[in-house]
């Protein structure tokens, strides 16, 4: 879809990504905002970081590496648009189980201090696939170059 010149918007599935379980975009333009849907470890062959299965089908699933999976395919979905993880304003997260936020939130560290973006961390029931422990959408500030 192409912006229209009276609303601004613009969204787009990118090639190179998991596809979305859903009728939903990776990103959304709204002038000068980028919206980021829900964003998880899964890789475009559908197979997910930080999370294998031994020869009796036992996960082992990691949420240090499936935090870091999830930030650098936020990272690229940005850099569909010419932004990068410094312009992210808002972040807004949903682990599957509070246990986990020490492991996320070392990693997320990684990336982000505290004058990056303002965040929520939430606990939910579940998510689209049992072995994803953790979801990250979030929103950047981006002007289009004029």
């Amino acid at each position: 879809m192409s912006a229209s010149p009276t609303q601004d918007t613009q969204a787009r599935v990118l090639a190179g990504h998991a596809a979305p379980r859903g009728k939903f975009p990776h990103i959304k333009r709204a002038g000068d905002f980028l919206f980021v849907s829900g964003t998880s470890a899964r890789r475009p062959d559908n197979t997910i970081a930080g999370a294998d299965a031994d020869a009796m089908g036992t996960a082992n699933l990691d949420i240090r590496a499936q935090t870091r999976a999830v930030i650098e395919n936020i990272r690229g979905i940005l850099a569909s648009e010419g932004a990068a993880l410094a312009d992210v304003v808002e972040v807004g997260a949903f682990l599957v189980s509070m246990n986990d936020f020490g492991g996320y939130n070392a990693v997320y560290s990684e990336y982000f201090d505290e004058t990056g973006p303002a965040r929520t961390t939430v606990a939910v029931h579940q998510l689209p696939h049992p072995h994803l422990l953790i979801e990250i959408k979030c929103v950047a500030y981006a002007p289009r170059r004029r």
